[in-house]
């Protein structure tokens, strides 16, 4: 009755009924169609590696034999072996006897003479001799000696503040080349440079006037003409110098002959404490001529020049021979004249004669 008054109520236009429960859900519905592929992933981490295999594969064929080894180091000497037998003479001796007695002490002798041995001498031993010209031209070899080289009259190098001094008697001092700067820089790292601008040497210069004002000569044939020419001999006379300290050369000692008369040159510096001297013994110490500047300096980075810090020093002359010791103390001479007649001593270069056969 009531759904009947319902539907008339419907159907006559009424009003809205309330909403009504949710109702049952429906049955499911028929699969869809499958949809289109995806897209490609990315690639995904690699993986951790699987475990070694079990069963070992089989052997491969023998390779080729290699190229032999480098010999090994040398081994240590092995130990003496045990002497040998003597060998039998033609006729075989007989054996050896058994040692004597001793004899008697003998009386005792008369004293010896103490004197020396009346031994001949013998041109035996083979002598350098190297002679600096401080001229452009090659100087000569005295008589009895013989030319081994020539070259140019190097006095010492600088590298980083310290000098190496060459003995202008000894054969170092004459070197066969000319280079400005003639010696490399190396390091711990396998690295050495040539040509450090810091570098230095020094060399005998010829007599040429020296212009401390102008720019340093950097062109090897403007340079060249300053340096000192020296040569090497060789000859079996002994060497030695004299010096005299006074304005007279100094005569040479019984059976030595002069080789040369000159001025007694003692050592050079150059700025800070580079420099070095030469030994008043050797002939470098004997330089046959005196002008001023004496050496030209060679810098690495490729000039040449004279420099008025460059100093150098020669044995004085002794004007007052009642004071020893105390001669020449604050003395200065000025000019050449002055310094040749009363400053700079004077030295002879002698050779012993040669052994009469």
């Amino acid at each position: 009755k009531q759904w009947y008054q319902r539907r008339v109520a419907i159907t006559a236009g009424g009003a809205d009924g309330v909403k009504g429960e949710p109702g049952l859900n429906g049955n499911p519905g028929i699969d869809g169609k499958d949809g289109e592929d995806g897209i490609d992933g990315n690639d995904g981490e690699k993986g951790a590696p699987g475990p070694p295999g079990v069963e070992k594969g089989p052997q491969g064929a023998k390779g080729d034999t290699g190229a032999p080894g480098k010999d090994g180091p040398d081994g240590e000497n092995g130990p003496d072996g045990e002497p040998g037998q003597k060998g039998l003479a033609a006729v075989e001796p007989g054996e050896m006897g058994e040692p004597g007695l001793d004899g008697a002490k003998g009386e005792k002798g008369p004293d010896g003479l103490c004197e020396p041995i009346n031994a001949p001498a013998c041109n035996c031993d083979t002598h350098t001799l190297v002679i600096h010209s401080q001229t452009a031209d090659q100087p000569d070899c005295p008589a009895d000696f013989i030319s081994l080289w020539s070259g140019y009259s190097l006095l010492f190098f600088e590298g980083e503040g310290y000098g190496n001094t060459q003995d202008l008697g000894r054969a170092g001092s004459c070197l066969e080349e000319f280079q400005l700067v003639p010696f490399m820089q190396c390091a711990g790292n396998e690295v050495c440079r040539h040509g450090v601008r810091a570098d230095k040497s020094f060399w005998l210069a010829v007599e040429a006037e020296a212009d401390y004002t102008v720019k340093p000569m950097s062109s090897i044939d403007e340079i060249v003409p300053h340096i000192s020419r020296c040569r090497v001999c060789s000859g079996t006379q002994f060497i030695l110098t004299r010096h005299s300290f006074t304005a007279e050369s100094p005569e040479c000692p019984d059976d030595f002959t002069p080789l040369w008369e000159g001025y007694s040159y003692a050592m050079v510096t150059s700025s800070g404490v580079s420099g070095g001297g030469q030994d008043l013994a050797s002939s470098g110490s004997c330089l046959q001529q005196f002008h001023l500047p004496t050496f030209i300096e060679c810098l690495g980075r490729g000039t040449c020049a004279y420099y008025i810090n460059n100093l150098d020093y020669w044995l004085g002359q002794n004007p007052d021979i009642t004071q020893p010791g105390m001669w020449g103390m604050g003395n200065v001479y000025s000019g050449l004249d002055e310094i040749l007649d009363q400053g700079v001593a004077r030295c002879t270069v002698c050779t012993r004669n040669a052994i009469e056969d």
